[in-house]
Order: structure tokens, then sequence, then C-alpha cells
């Protein structure tokens, strides 16, 4: 017989410092205007919510999110390009949600572009509704790119 080795099936697990170069190349792999080390850094060090997927040799994925005053604000969520559509952003996501349920927020935020349309969907699917626009919120090469504002009431996990 034959033993057939998968590879571990990636893990959930809080982000630390010697995260941030993995976490760093992610984000410059995935966004023409990506976050800095210094921006995950201080992140870590206010003590947000920074979560990255992770299999038994790399992260492949992370999550950024911040709660106050009952609500939560998912403020970054990024599969490495190459793990794109297997479900990695859909756990993250939903990690970030339970978490923001665990913290008591009434209701969940988030921006993102109209140009990815790819994770509208996926918020859509996650119960995100669309609520309002940021006119020039994002750096985008001809200028600037609107945020569509999206977010979701927090009920009590089933």
């Amino acid at each position: 017989m034959v033993a057939i080795l998968k590879e571990p099936y990636p893990l959930l697990r809080p982000m630390r410092l010697d995260d941030l170069d993995q976490v760093v190349a992610i984000e410059l792999a995935a966004y023409e205007y990506p976050w800095t080390h210094a921006i995950f850094r201080d992140c870590l060090r206010a003590r947000y919510d920074c979560w990255v997927l992770a299999n038994a040799v790399e992260v492949i994925g992370y999550g950024v999110l911040t709660v106050a005053a009952g609500e939560a604000h998912v403020l970054n969520v990024c599969v490495a390009p190459a793990q794109q559509g297997l479900g990695h952003g859909r756990r993250l996501m939903q990690r970030l949600i339970d978490l923001a349920r665990w913290h008591h927020a009434e209701r969940a935020f988030l921006e993102v572009r109209p140009s990815n349309a790819r994770a509208i969907a996926l918020y859509h699917e996650l119960g995100f509704n669309e609520i309002g626009r940021r006119p020039n919120y994002y750096p985008a090469r001809r200028g600037r790119e609107d945020a569509i504002v999206m977010a979701r009431e927090l009920l009590p996990a089933e």
C-alpha cells in the first residue's frame, strides 16, 4: 500500500511579528498600492485582531480587524494570488466576523474597491450590503478610485 501525503489544511492563528515579512510579500504581490511593514507592525502593537492563514511552510493569507464602540471594521484581508479561489478568503472573513461577535460588536464595516468584483461577491455572500461610497478613497493609476462601504449586522451566532 502506498500512502499519499496531503499538505495539511491551512490553519488560522494570530499574526506574529515574525510573520510580517511573509505578510508584506503577499501584500506586495496582491496590491498595486500595498500596506507597508510599518502599518502591519502598528496594527499588532495597537492590539488589533491580526490573523494569518498558514500551511506548514508559509503564510498564505491574513486579515486585520479593529473593534471599538460596538462596531467592527475589517481593515485588510488578503490571500496570496496563487492561493486565491480556494475558499481561503471566506475562511479569513468568517474568522474576523466571529472575532467581531466575540468582542460584542453589533455590526461590521469594510471598504472595497469597485474594481474588486471578486471580493464584492464574497462580501455579499457573507451578508454584507453596500451602504455608501467614499469618493476618491483609494489611490489608482488614473488618480483616485472610490470605495464601496459595506456593512452587516452581527446577530448572535446560531
